[in-house]
């Protein structure tokens, strides 16, 4: 499985940084992962659902951990190239300036590890 698009929604918050979403093989996509500042730096949080509790349970994982650190390591590198576009660190811009909305620029194809 590789990925082959991910597309960054800038939010500009004090810890919630970005939504992403992430095309596999161009036939499958996952949307509203979270990148999120952390006390050790950013890092990917998955879609989650509220359960009836309160309590919080991702939709979706990763099964093992070769496969988290290359989503993670390109999502986030994703995020950062977006982010050196616009360091203001949002997609909105103030009404009076507000130019054409355009879709984010999709990332280059990336080869997942193959299981063994």
């Amino acid at each position: 499985m590789k990925i082959t698009e991910i597309r960054i929604h800038l939010m500009g918050e004090e810890r919630l940084k970005a939504f992403a979403s992430v095309t596999f093989d161009d036939s499958f996509v996952v949307r509203n992962m979270k990148i999120i500042e952390g006390t050790k730096g950013v890092f990917l949080g998955m879609p989650t659902r509220k359960m009836s509790d309160g309590s919080y349970k991702d939709m979706v994982h990763p099964i093992n951990q070769e496969f988290r650190k290359y989503l993670e390591d390109n999502i986030i590198k994703a995020y950062q190239d977006e982010l050196a576009k616009n360091p203001q660190g949002a997609n909105v811009q103030p009404a009076a300036e507000a130019a054409p909305a355009a879709e984010p620029a999709p990332v280059a194809e990336a080869e997942a590890p193959k299981a063994e």
